[in-house]
């Protein structure tokens, strides 16, 4: 695109202009994060949607600055951080990638600042009804109880808005062509982070457990007969278009659980290991395994070992789930390890480990926690008021669309 292109106004929004730049900008990041070539007919395809999007976007942060809400750098390099971790890419990854693809990384920032900005914008329209009282957790305590043994299922959400009936042909023809990426592939986290239009985008559209008193009952229908792991097709619900997978399904109130508290010290090798020849800054490297394998005593004895080796978590990876623990020989070596010891170093490519479980705890998962059901709540009053502001401002708008 050439820059006389870029600078074509395809919307005018309060008197703020959107270019055909920004636009090729979203929908260029869009088609990098879902693998989507970027064929002038794959652009096409999202061009009304990212521009109806952008509009949108350009409401929301009109409404941002009329509070005076100010999103820090340090928020938004944290947010991306988040997104980078949640998709398994090393620091920096998403710039260099965006830089290689032609797009600018203010498109990415833009779209980040939004997203928080906003929530801080809706638990401000929230007031009083942002504190979830404790007759409010107790509620939904005996409402979980009352279906104890009834289905639940972990969800993670796209949700494409559909305000005007008119636009509802295109919305489906847009969420079409992200179930089709979504299938082939593109991770659904980084799919829902662009795109979808819920506040659970920066968690990469996780829902968490939903019951299925508080499902839409046209999702309900599908998450019951899908298989975990499967991408549904678009689902018609209030407001819009659903895209829904599932990732998890359990019986409310039974998901029995072993917590492991663990701290470990990591020595890398500067180069992959060969185990027939190993050079001497890996034999070094082993040689500090084994010593604090022998010589540390406790985890705070751990924490200051892993904080001297370069970790400035002391070697905490927060709680884990042995259940969850993918390699079986370590996943053994987790539930049986007494505890407080060191292992034996734990060789692989890239260094060697030392680990030591804290604390082993039995737990029942089915039951959430009472910040677990506080949050829950406070999301969904969220939710709702995000969709009743959103109508207020597109009702009140002066928009000027052009293309």
């Amino acid at each position: 695109m050439s820059p006389a292109e870029g600078s074509v106004i395809v919307a005018v929004v309060n008197g703020e202009v959107i270019s055909l730049g920004d636009v090729d900008n979203r929908r260029r990041l869009f088609a990098l994060s879902t693998g989507m070539g970027i064929s002038a007919d794959v652009l096409a395809r999202l061009t009304p949607q990212v521009t109806r999007q952008l509009v949108d976007e350009r409401l929301r942060l009109q409404e941002i600055q009329r509070r005076h809400i100010v999103v820090t750098d340090k928020e938004i390099a944290a947010a991306i951080g988040e997104v980078e971790t949640r998709n398994g890419m090393p620091p920096g990854t998403l710039r260099r990638r965006l830089a290689a693809d032609g797009v600018e990384m203010r498109t990415m920032i833009d779209q980040i600042r939004v997203q928080i900005g906003w929530g801080r914008v809706l638990r401000e329209v929230l007031g009083a009804q942002a504190q979830v009282t404790g007759a409010d957790i107790k509620q939904q305590e005996d409402l979980l109880k009352a279906q104890v043994g009834q289905p639940e299922f972990r969800i993670s959400e796209i949700f494409v808005p559909v305000a005007d009936p008119a636009q509802a042909e295109e919305a489906r023809r847009f969420a079409d062509t992200v179930i089709e990426q979504l299938r082939a592939g593109a991770p659904f986290s980084v799919v829902a982070a662009q795109f979808s239009q819920s506040q659970t985008a920066l968690q990469g559209g996780d829902l968490g457990w939903v019951q299925p008193n508080e499902m839409d009952p046209a999702v309900l229908r599908v998450a019951q007969e899908m298989p975990v792991g499967a991408i549904s097709n678009p689902i018609q619900v209030p407001g819009g278009l659903s895209i829904v997978t599932l990732r998890a399904k359990r019986e409310i109130g039974r998901e029995p659980a072993t917590m492991l508290s663990v701290r470990q010290v990591f020595f890398r090798f500067a180069t992959p290991l060969d185990p027939n020849n190993p050079n001497e800054q890996q034999r070094q490297a082993l040689e500090q395994a084994r010593r604090v394998s022998v010589s540390v005593k406790g985890c705070d004895g751990m924490e200051a070992a892993a904080k001297a080796a370069g970790d400035e978590k002391g070697g905490n990876p927060g709680e884990l789930r042995l259940e969850s623990v993918a390699v079986p020989a370590l996943r053994q070596l987790m539930a049986t390890l007494p505890l407080e010891k060191a292992s034996q170093p734990l060789i692989a490519d890239d260094g060697a480990a030392v680990v030591m479980v804290c604390s082993r705890d039995q737990r029942n998962l089915g039951v959430p926690n009472r910040n677990e059901l506080a949050e829950r709540i406070l999301n969904d009053r969220v939710e709702l008021t995000a969709r009743q502001l959103m109508r207020d401002l597109q009702r009140r708008a002066m928009i000027d669309r052009r293309a």
